[in-house]
């Protein structure tokens, strides 16, 4: 019987990862799999070596670090010693897979690695890392195909997995009546991040810019996504202060909101690419501490940030980064998104290509079949 063994350090992982374990199991249930995951391959039907749960806390502490390195030793004991696998698929979390990578590339099995770190947009040196330990990799962006090729690393673009997890638009007309708002307005909603200190930098900014909008045009209303892991306490005492504007906050609504609105102001991010999904007008802005900002330019492999702006190799999506992130500046791009009709669809038709070069028959199947090819 072959063995596959799997590594996950987050929820998403996770979550891709059992896709496709799902598809691996209707090409050849015989395959036998365990993994370093969470609930979504637990559910998946697979035996867990670990719970991941205590990997995902991030930040630069000792004790995290110390962990990581003593759960790396306790997988690759468990590899060498008993496991003995054909096969380790390491799926996301790439700081501590691409290190954990460099001990049990000497073990002889294969190493894949689906959704591999994003190398492409910074510490391109991890290519070096790549090409040593990794006999194949599972792309999720074409781009990165080539980037891999480039370096004669054996790779294959296998299709993004929002593609088959997103859901279908939501009827504007319904979710406009259900939740009272007025379907003479255009519709703005407000993504500032799941973190909290992106809460801290960016709320108070795009609620400003909200208000210089609501100024020049009263045809608007705004709404603004709380993510379900920022606390009410982060976010209402600030709204509190911006009654004027008569913002909804909802939560866990976030594909509803990216498909039913007329333009979006986004926190950089999945979020970018997800509402390209849906064909949405947006802007993204971005403003965080100098001495993070500088360590980012330092790093940074590209000059872009935006998904879907990479993705198209063109400045589609309008980018407000550090300096230039003020009030003002994304007013006056909203503003353009629901005023002037040529420049929104000229947006929606260039986020149209998104999905078409992102489009395959489904990521978890693809990557299941190569997997299951393979081993």
């Amino acid at each position: 019987m072959k063995k596959l063994f799997i590594i996950t350090g987050e929820y998403s992982g996770d979550k891709h990862a059992a896709d496709v374990v799902r598809e691996i199991k209707k090409l050849n249930p015989e395959i036998e799999i365990e993994a370093v995951g969470g609930k979504n391959l637990e559910q998946a039907g697979v035996k867990l070596f670990c719970d991941h749960s205590k990997m995902s806390a991030m930040g630069f502490n000792f004790g995290i670090i110390f962990n990581h390195i003593m759960l790396g030793e306790k997988i690759a004991k468990y590899l060498h010693d008993k496991y003995k696998p054909d096969m380790v698929l390491l799926t996301d979390y790439g700081g501590f897979n691409l290190n954990l990578s460099k001990v049990i590339s000497k073990f002889g099995f294969k190493i894949y690695y689906y959704i591999p770190p994003q190398i492409w947009a910074s510490r391109k040196w991890r290519l070096n890392t790549v090409k040593k330990n990794i006999n194949k990799v599972l792309t999720i962006f074409p781009f990165e195909s080539e980037m891999y090729k480039k370096i004669g690393v054996d790779v294959e673009f296998v299709g993004h997995p929002l593609l088959n997890q997103m859901p279908p638009k939501t009827d504007k007309t319904i979710f406009f009546k259900n939740n009272n708002l007025d379907t003479s307005k255009k519709l703005i909603s407000i993504f500032p991040g799941s973190r909290t200190f992106e809460i801290k930098n960016l709320l108070k900014l795009f609620l400003d810019s909200a208000r210089i909008i609501k100024s020049k045009n009263e045809n608007v209303q705004f709404i603004l996504c709380q993510a379900p892991n920022i606390k009410d306490e982060l976010i209402y005492p600030l709204t509190d202060k911006y009654k004027d504007l008569n913002i909804k906050i909802m939560k866990n609504k976030n594909y509803e909101l990216l498909s039913v609105s007329d333009a979006l102001i986004l926190a950089s991010g999945t979020v970018a690419l997800e509402a390209a999904l849906y064909q949405t007008p947006m802007i993204i802005s971005y403003r965080g501490p100098w001495f993070l900002y500088i360590i980012y330019l330092l790093v940074r492999s590209i000059k872009r940030v935006c998904l879907p702006n990479i993705i198209l190799n063109q400045d589609i999506v309008p980018e407000i980064l550090q300096t230039k992130a003020k009030p003002d500046v994304i007013a006056s791009n909203i503003l353009k998104i629901i005023e002037d009709e040529k420049y929104n669809s000229d947006m929606k038709t260039s986020l149209s290509k998104v999905k078409e070069i992102l489009h395959t028959k489904g990521a978890a199947h693809k990557a299941a079949e190569i997997i299951v090819n393979d081993i």
